[in-house]
């Protein structure tokens, strides 16, 4: 399902179920920004119709009777749709409540924590701990950066934020404008892809190069939201997860850990050196410049001069 189309559909819900007398069709366009930007009313009252029918497949109860003014109006009535009890057995308490406790850090915690006071109601003993009962998993996605939040809440919100962003090739932040769609961690890093206004394309961000404050901006997106986003996918072709060629790389004892877990051979070499081979794909270059002294290209010839340009680009920056 469109995401635009999801939120339209839960907007419409919200409106159904909150109000305590019926809504007529006109109340509902005016209260649902979605709607008021529909254009013509044949288009607003197709659009609505099939919204309605999408909520009733989806089980909502939704009663059309005649309001005051004799038009016909709408609405959903809790009692009517008030879900059953929810039982769990004890199994499935420590699984959720395990999920709960995954988020211990920014906004998110206190959202965490009040969905475990709900999952004790709902079932959940209060002496069964849920990382001892998935034999001492402690969960954790870390979020250390302070950029986490405000685009946490500008993805929810769709608000274009602006912030100072430093590529690896780069000695210096340059401003970005961006329509953030999601946040994704892979590989113990947090990633955002959205729209960048500037370069007119989807781009995908790692936080920890994002420096100082983000700027939310009150304009709305230019471009259309993705059904789906592949941030991960995206990241995982960047870093070459997707190659299917081989690069040759020295690399410094006891450094470039990630360089050594996705190495599918290592050589000792001697005096402090060691020689790698890890999958070649599309950005291995700029990976590799993070590693600064601590990797020497030998194979293949373009990914060392890719490299150098890199090193050299930064070094004049």
């Amino acid at each position: 399902m469109a995401i635009a189309k999801a939120e339209r559909l839960m907007n419409l819900a919200l409106c159904l179920l909150g109000t305590r007398r019926p809504l007529s069709k006109r109340e509902l366009r005016e209260s649902i920004e979605a709607y008021l930007e529909a254009g013509s009313d044949d288009s607003f009252n197709r659009m609505f119709e099939r919204d309605k029918d999408d909520l009733r497949e989806l089980g909502l109860v939704i009663e059309t009777v005649e309001n005051l003014d004799g038009e016909v109006g709408y609405l959903a009535r809790r009692d009517s749709n008030r879900l059953p009890p929810i039982t769990l057995d004890a199994e499935e308490a420590a699984a959720l409540g395990l999920a709960a406790k995954v988020w211990q850090q920014v906004r998110l915690a206190g959202a965490a924590s009040g969905a475990l006071q709900k999952l004790r109601a709902a079932g959940l003993p209060e002496d069964v701990d849920p990382y001892e009962a998935h034999g001492a998993l402690e969960p954790r996605i870390p979020v250390h950066e302070a950029a986490f939040e405000p685009l946490m809440l500008a993805c929810r919100d769709r608000r274009p934020v602006v912030f100072d962003y430093r590529k690896a090739t780069a000695a210096r932040p340059e401003p970005r404008h961006v329509e953030p769609w999601a946040l994704e961690c892979w590989r113990g890093h947090w990633y955002l892809a959205g729209w960048d206004r500037d370069r007119g394309a989807e781009r995908v961000f790692r936080l920890s190069r994002i420096t100082g404050r983000v700027r939310s901006r009150g304009a709305r997106f230019t471009a259309p939201v993705p059904d789906v986003v592949t941030v991960r996918e995206t990241v995982a072709s960047w870093a070459g997860e997707t190659a299917d060629r081989s690069a040759l790389i020295r690399l410094r004892t006891d450094a470039g850990y990630p360089l050594r877990a996705k190495a599918t051979a290592v050589r000792e070499l001697g005096d402090g050196w060691d020689e790698l081979e890890i999958p070649y794909g599309h950005g291995l270059d700029a990976w590799l410049v993070e590693f600064g002294p601590d990797v020497v290209v030998l194979e293949p010839a373009e990914l060392r001069a890719d490299v150098v340009d890199r090193l050299r680009a930064v070094a004049k920056g």
